[in-house]
């Protein structure tokens, strides 16, 4: 083959990563827990996944492995779309019928707690990678029993504690205000997140204890003489920033920086988590594109009103626009393979 046709079929052929590359890349994706009350996974992650300190995430580790606590940031659902209640199972809160974060759901007395205190509450949601949607944090009714299994009846769910769409994410949080009822003792948070641009969602327990400080709790099981609590503490810049590398979930330097002013909200599509593993359980899941009606006792989906076109379009959107960039790119390759024929062609006339 004549040198310059060489040339001009590699130039061809080069254009097909590009193309190849549109057709597999996938939507954008969000992660996060809440930093505070920190969350039960941040909590476990911040002791340490290789040695925890407390007997509860030392539970957690024996009954799903460190991974879960590498993953703090990825307790999810892709396809969730507000039926929060058909997919988790009563019992599976914590790991949102996860199996890779089955020991978040171990009922004991003795997680580890964050001091809080009836009325106005601030939450901070830590987040790697930012999108619209919105938060609801729920909170456990009187009478809560943490050595027993969470199911969704303990939620007070017809009164979220906080509820905000969209907040200002500044410092690696999203920040957003709430008031807490009057408790007293151990209690939980249940947030779920919610995005509007996708059914991805997100959600974290928070183990809570009101009064101000830790309070006492049982041994697991509820068995044995009462102890204090420890108390929680997140994850440190620099914790979160070590255990990036053994972590499944893609962070897209996210988590180095102000999600405000390193990415904005519906950016360019960044690769889907690395370790995205569908248990027995999310393969059977039935697929719905609309999220189920509201109700009383039913976490309400985000962005149910929105224009998904001023947030970022659906996910058939996303893989037209790939699908159409790379008939682009085949196209300018055909075309350009053409042009340089007819030159060659002319110029041995």
């Amino acid at each position: 083959m004549p040198a310059r046709r060489q040339a001009v079929t590699v130039a061809a052929l080069g254009g097909l990563p590009l193309a190849l590359t549109a057709l597999t890349a996938t939507p954008a994706v969000a992660h996060g827990s809440m930093g505070d009350p920190v969350s039960r996974v941040s909590q476990c992650y911040a002791e340490g996944p290789e040695s925890p300190r407390s007997a509860a995430c030392k539970a957690a580790v024996a009954a799903g492995g460190t991974q879960a606590l590498y993953d703090w940031n990825g307790i999810r659902i892709g396809d969730a779309g507000g039926r929060h209640q058909q997919l988790i199972p009563d019992g599976k809160l914590c790991s949102a019928n996860n199996a890779e974060f089955k020991g978040l759901d171990l009922p004991r007395a003795d997680w580890p707690t964050t001091g809080v205190r009836s009325g106005k509450q601030t939450f901070k949601y830590r987040v790697t990678a930012p999108h619209k949607g919105t938060f609801k944090v729920y909170i456990t009714k009187p009478g809560y029993n943490p050595a027993k299994p969470l199911a969704w009846k303990d939620l007070d769910l017809a009164k979220p504690v906080a509820t905000s769409t969209d907040p200002a994410a500044t410092g690696g949080f999203y920040t957003f205000s709430g008031t807490l009822p009057q408790r007293s003792g151990k209690h939980l948070l249940y947030a779920v997140w919610q995005r509007s641009d996708s059914p991805e969602a997100f959600y974290s327990c928070s183990d809570v204890s009101f009064g101000g400080a830790a309070a006492g709790g049982g041994s697991a099981g509820g068995g044995g003489a009462a102890a204090p609590a420890p108390s929680a503490s997140a994850p440190s810049e620099k914790q979160i920033k070590d255990g990036n590398a053994k972590s499944t979930i893609e962070h897209h330097g996210h988590g180095d920086n102000d999600p405000s002013t390193s990415a904005k909200p519906d950016a360019a599509p960044e690769a889907e988590e690395k370790g995205t593993k569908e248990t027995a359980e999310t393969a059977d899941r039935p697929k719905a594109a609309a999220p189920a009606p509201d109700g009383a006792n039913q976490p309400e989906p985000a962005g149910a009103n929105e224009n998904l076109a001023e947030t970022g379009g659906d996910s058939g959107t996303t893989y037209l626009a790939v699908g159409g960039a790379a008939a682009l790119a085949i196209g300018s390759s055909a075309l350009f393979l053409a042009a340089r024929r007819r030159a060659v062609s002319g110029g041995r006339r």
